[in-house]
């Protein structure tokens, strides 16, 4: 009988033994995680390291070759803000969610929609941007489809960029059309211009812009956007600091409004393609 109760005995105290030390284990880690946030991390290097991907008007070269765009700005504001430099890390779109969680960059500024799939796998911060789906159609093609139900049909092919809410959007609205998915909107454009495809779907004001461009080829068959998707930073999960900071950050230049400055200018004015 003692015998048993000493067993019993020894098997609470190694119990009680396993929950204090995986206690202890993670406020080490918690600890851990606070003394090497993307903040701390970024101070000591000197550097931000931003992961982004081109996108009109958002981040792309001008004839320099130098990065230019919203995001851009954003990105070297923040920068700036925190008393670093920045280094750019261009990704394709489609991998840049593994390439943050590998380490490969500390921060996605891209013109990244909050959604909830995102979101299992790395943290927002609040948004700073909103963005909505456009679509760009060409007029040989489609000149009779006039309306998001028009272009939902299998005779119809509809371009997006792998692994944006632009491809998403497509699937949900049209689902009966054939989504033709591309690394790079550039090439999206190509082919809805050699109309091999009958329309593009991407963040506004890409589809606006591509239609003032080619007036001849291309038309907007519907008004304005048809979703509305707030943007946000994208950082690893668990960096409490960091999303803090970011937050505090898009509050303090909403307020001084430099961030709707910087809006006007890469999305209402046409001033930036002289630099192209």
């Amino acid at each position: 009988m003692k015998t048993r109760r000493w067993v019993v005995r020894a098997a609470v105290l190694a119990v009680l033994f396993c929950l204090a030390a995986g206690a202890v284990h993670a406020r080490g880690l918690r600890q851990e995680l606070v003394g090497e946030s993307m903040i701390d991390q970024g101070q000591k290097r000197g550097v931000l390291r931003v992961g982004m991907s081109t996108f009109v008007p958002w981040a792309m070269r001008d004839r320099s070759g130098e990065l230019v765009g919203f995001e851009i700005d954003v990105a070297r504001r923040l920068a700036r803000d925190m008393g670093v430099k920045v280094e750019f890390v261009p990704t394709k779109w489609s991998g840049i969610i593994p390439a943050l969680l590998t380490g490969k960059f500390d921060i996605i500024v891209g013109g990244m929609g909050i959604n909830p799939e995102r979101n299992l796998k790395v943290n927002f911060s609040q948004p700073y941007d909103y963005t909505g789906m456009a679509m760009v159609a060409n007029k040989k093609l489609a000149a009779r489809l006039r309306s998001l139900e028009g272009f939902n049909s299998p005779r119809v092919t509809i371009a997006a960029r792998i692994g944006t809410t632009a491809a998403a959007a497509v699937k949900k609205r049209c689902p009966k059309a054939s989504l033709r998915l591309f690394d790079d909107e550039s090439q999206a454009v190509q082919e809805l211009l050699n109309g091999r495809v009958h329309a593009l779907v991407a963040s506004s004001p890409l589809p606006a812009e591509q239609a003032w461009k080619h007036q001849d080829k291309l038309f907007l068959p519907v008004k304005g956007t048809f979703t509305r998707e707030p943007i946000g930073f994208a950082v690893l999960k668990g960096d409490v600091d960091t999303l803090n900071f970011l937050n505090s950050w898009i509050t303090v230049v909403e307020a001084e409004g430099w961030l709707k400055e910087r809006k006007a200018y890469w999305f209402d004015s046409r001033e930036w393609e002289k630099v192209l």
